[in-house]
């Protein structure tokens, strides 16, 4: 799988590079032509920030909770691997700290380790350990820090099936009443057995814990997933709302397009498109959405491929995930997806993707609007378009915009190359 995934990354990127010598033209989605609305002359100053990871330094994530902004990644030196966080402040980053580590980690440009803070204080950390490196088998492990990251309780799983199969990309929930819950992708019906026509699937599962950290809850979501398409998941005022990419199977076509379930009275609902992209595709694209929610209102950020092309698309909710509105196209020419959002203050989105045009990757920014209008497009960072530059991320707190990406710089020798975490931030306009 991981094959097929580095060669369908290939194919979008050089269909994206083909296409970006044609004009960009409409999308026949309601509110999704390339043209910028004048309505929405936004612009902010994206400024560096002295980042607080060292050298030999990817995979970073951001967090954000009531109390401000946690940037997480992992730090190799030689074969351990160390994840690392540090919270935002008005004076910038504060001095790393070390949430875990290890020697047989399972590690991944897609499938990122975090660190989160929740409104009581706690820190929650979760990291994958490899347990098959054959079967590129590994566990989810979580771990949490009541006092500020010094300590840290022994890790356990949320799963506990046994099985030799993966179980990763995670998101992070807070939850009523100190609790947390953990969404993630679990492998252990992705053995084929003959005997078993529900087998062969990946699945989408949640897992709750209490202030006490007692689990409350381990069900599954959905029963047949993208393999390895990152997760999201949000609290709205009608309960936890997920997004994933789906896998419907039929013997004509398979189609992975990008679904949303919500938790209601304790039951997770039945999983419904966001939007009908049709994209059959038999192999995962290893590219997942992005959730926010204020309330009720939703907005999330996804990656298709149309006409052979790489497209990101947002689109907005005002019922907490029941419908959404037309499909908004983010890219301007072509996307390699990697996309984030932020809801903002007056209803509309900042929006992240991964353009990709004459070669080169951009992590651009812009702000849309559920009526399709868009401002012009803001590039943060120039980025690979490879593996090694990740998923770029963005994440909001009070009247700040933070960023963070993956570069890569050339090393000592001609083949070495020296993967570095950089941050940047942006004040949004008053």
């Amino acid at each position: 799988m991981r094959n097929l995934t580095a060669a369908l990354l290939m194919f979008v990127a050089v269909s994206a590079s083909a296409s970006c010598g044609r004009a960009s033209r409409s999308d026949e989605r309601t509110g999704a032509s390339d043209t910028v609305n004048s309505a929405t002359a936004w612009s902010v100053a994206v400024q560096p920030t002295p980042s607080p990871s060292g050298p030999n330094s990817s995979e970073p994530q951001l967090t954000a909770s009531s109390r401000g902004i946690t940037v997480s990644w992992v730090e190799r030196a030689g074969t351990t691997a160390h994840l690392k966080f540090a919270e935002r402040s008005a004076s910038g980053w504060s001095a790393p700290l070390a949430a875990a580590s290890g020697s047989d980690w399972f590690l991944s440009y897609a499938d990122v380790p975090s660190v989160a803070r929740l409104s009581d204080g706690t820190l929650v950390a979760q990291w994958l350990q490899t347990i098959d490196p054959i079967r590129e088998a590994y566990n989810l492990r979580l771990s949490y820090s009541k006092d500020n990251g010094k300590t840290w309780a022994p890790s356990f799983l949320p799963h506990h099936d046994g099985t030799r199969s993966q179980h990763g990309f995670a998101s992070l929930i807070e939850l009523p009443g100190d609790a947390l819950g953990v969404v993630w992708l679990d492998g252990r019906h992705s053995e084929f057995l003959d005997n078993d026509p529900t087998s062969g699937t990946m699945t989408l599962r949640y897992a709750a814990y209490d202030s006490s950290w007692k689990q409350t809850v381990d069900a599954e979501i959905d029963h047949n997933v993208c393999e390895c398409c990152s997760t999201a998941a949000v609290p709205t005022t009608d309960g936890v709302l997920v997004a994933f990419r789906d896998r419907a199977v039929s013997p004509e076509k398979e189609i992975r397009d990008i679904a949303v379930a919500r938790l209601e009275n304790g039951k997770w609902t039945e999983p419904r498109p966001v939007y009908n992209d049709n994209w059959e595709m038999y192999a995962c694209p290893v590219n997942g959405p992005a959730l926010s929610a204020r309330g009720r209102q939703a907005a999330v950020a996804w990656f298709t491929v149309k006409n052979d092309q790489g497209q990101a698309y947002a689109a907005f909710s005002s019922d907490a995930g029941r419908s959404w509105g037309a499909p908004i196209r983010l890219d301007d020419a072509a996307s390699l997806g990697r996309v984030d959002i932020e809801l903002l203050d007056d209803g509309s989105a900042a929006a992240t993707w991964v353009e990709y045009a004459n070669g080169r990757g951009q992590f651009r920014l812009r702000r849309v609007e559920s009526s399709g209008a868009k401002s012009a497009a803001i590039t943060v960072a120039g980025v690979q378009g490879s593996s090694t530059s990740g998923f770029p991320r963005l994440a909001r707190y009070g009247n700040e915009l933070v960023f963070a990406w993956t570069e890569s710089t050339q090393g000592a020798g001609e083949s070495d190359s020296v993967l570095t975490v950089h941050t940047a931030a942006a004040s949004l306009p008053q």
